[in-house]
């Protein structure tokens, strides 16, 4: 799986936030994230990303909703996007203090 994840560095897209203007943006670390899952490294993943478990539900939530058409998850969708929200840009603010 480390193999996987240095491959995987390599075909990860840049930044154009840092390219351009040289600060990170709000999404960046989330394709490392996903990589450190795909590895195994969940603990690593959080550091890296701490949205990224409450965004894989949401997004899980989305993909079932549009498939299914059965159950609306919205009331579930609409709060887990606030608090992904609230999430990224508390871990957004912090990265520079």
């Amino acid at each position: 799986m480390k193999a996987f994840l240095l491959v995987s560095e390599q075909l990860m897209l840049p930044c154009l936030n840092k390219k351009l203007f040289g600060i990170e943006c709000p999404g960046c670390g989330i394709q490392r994230s996903v990589a450190l899952i795909w590895d195994g490294d969940l603990v690593g993943a959080f550091k890296m990303y701490p949205a990224i478990y409450t965004l894989i539900i949401m997004f899980l939530l989305i993909g079932i909703d549009i498939v299914t058409k059965k159950k609306d998850f919205s009331k579930l969708i609409i709060p887990l996007a606030i608090i992904n929200a609230v999430i990224i840009i508390t871990n957004y603010i912090l990265k520079f203090i």
